[in-house]
C-alpha cells in the first residue's frame, strides 16, 4: 500500500462509519449457518472466460464466524461502533482484539466493494 494511500486511511476514524452492502451482491447462509456471497462476474473478460473455459457466472465467497455474524447486520444506520458492541454481546473475549479486528474486516470488505460508508469523509 503507497505511504499516502496508508496516511489517508490513518486518519479515517473507522468506527463513526455508517456501512451499507453494495446493492449488487446477492448472498445466502450455508448448513453451517456461514455467510456466502455471490458476486457476478461482469465485464468482456468475464464473458468470454465463462463461454471458452466455463468459467462460473457468480464467484462465491465464504465469510468466516465473525464475517457470519456481521454480514447480516449491516443495514446501513448501524455504526461499526455499534456493530462491535453487538460483535463483543455475541463472541465475549473471543473477539478480542475487537476494534482492530472489525476495522480490518471493514477495510477489506471495501477494498472488494461489498460494502461502502454512508458517511464516508470526501476526498481532499
Amino acid at each position: 500500500m503507497s505511504k499516502k494511500k496508508k496516511d489517508k486511511q490513518s486518519q479515517i476514524n473507522y468506527l463513526d462509519l455508517i456501512p451499507e452492502k453494495a446493492p449488487s451482491i446477492r448472498w445466502h447462509k450455508d448448513l453451517k449457518e456461514r455467510v456466502i456471497l455471490e458476486i457476478e462476474n461482469t465485464g468482456a473478460f468475464n464473458k468470454i472466460a465463462q463461454k471458452i473455459f466455463n468459467k462460473p457466472r457468480y464467484t462465491k465467497v465464504h465469510l468466516d464466524g465473525l464475517g457470519s455474524f456481521i454480514w447480516p447486520l449491516i443495514d446501513g444506520k448501524r455504526t461499526i461502533t455499534e456493530l462491535a458492541a453487538l460483535v463483543k454481546e455475541e463472541y465475549g473475549e473471543k473477539a478480542e482484539p475487537l476494534y482492530p479486528r472489525i476495522i480490518k474486516y471493514f477495510q477489506i470488505v471495501e477494498s472488494y466493494h461489498f460494502v461502502w460508508f454512508i458517511n464516508m469523509p470526501q476526498k481532499k
